[in-house]
């Protein structure tokens, strides 16, 4: 009797290059974030897409809050250049927001990725918050 890993044949070698390939395509992690704006190498604006009010009380250094309900064609053409790449967040993988997010900036025709995890992720890799209504600083990495 086959186990549950098994009861499914393997993907072929390229099958699963291609499906990992395109799923680091549409996602990113914390540490990578984390890592990009420590060291000053942030190529993406990364946008906060929870409410106004939870990004005051707590969002990542270095995000700007963006709910996504204020992505409309107008408010991105006057505040962001079509080639802008973002990064969206939102509370958790129990928060659809940021995919709502992602969703409307593709229709938009921004290139956009998930940070996976969100603020539980950002949390649970044990990187510090920033609080108020700007956003804030990572440390600088050792």
């Amino acid at each position: 009797m086959p186990s549950f890993v098994t009861d499914f044949p393997t993907a072929s070698a390229a099958a699963a290059q291609a499906h990992f390939a395109a799923k680091l395509g549409f996602e990113a992690d914390c540490w990578d974030v984390h890592h990009a704006l420590s060291y000053g190498l942030a190529d993406f604006t990364l946008l906060d897409v929870r409410g106004r009010k939870a990004y005051q009380e707590a969002h990542v250094p270095g995000a700007v809050s963006w709910p996504h309900a204020d992505i409309t064609p107008e408010r991105m053409a006057a505040h962001w250049p079509r080639e802008t790449l973002f990064v969206v967040y939102c509370a958790g993988p129990h928060c659809n927001g940021a995919d709502r997010a992602a969703l409307k900036l593709a229709t938009l025709g921004y290139a956009v990725k998930l940070m996976i995890g969100g603020m539980t992720g950002w949390a649970d890799e044990g990187f510090r918050f920033a609080a108020g209504r700007e956003p804030g600083q990572v440390e600088q990495a050792a």
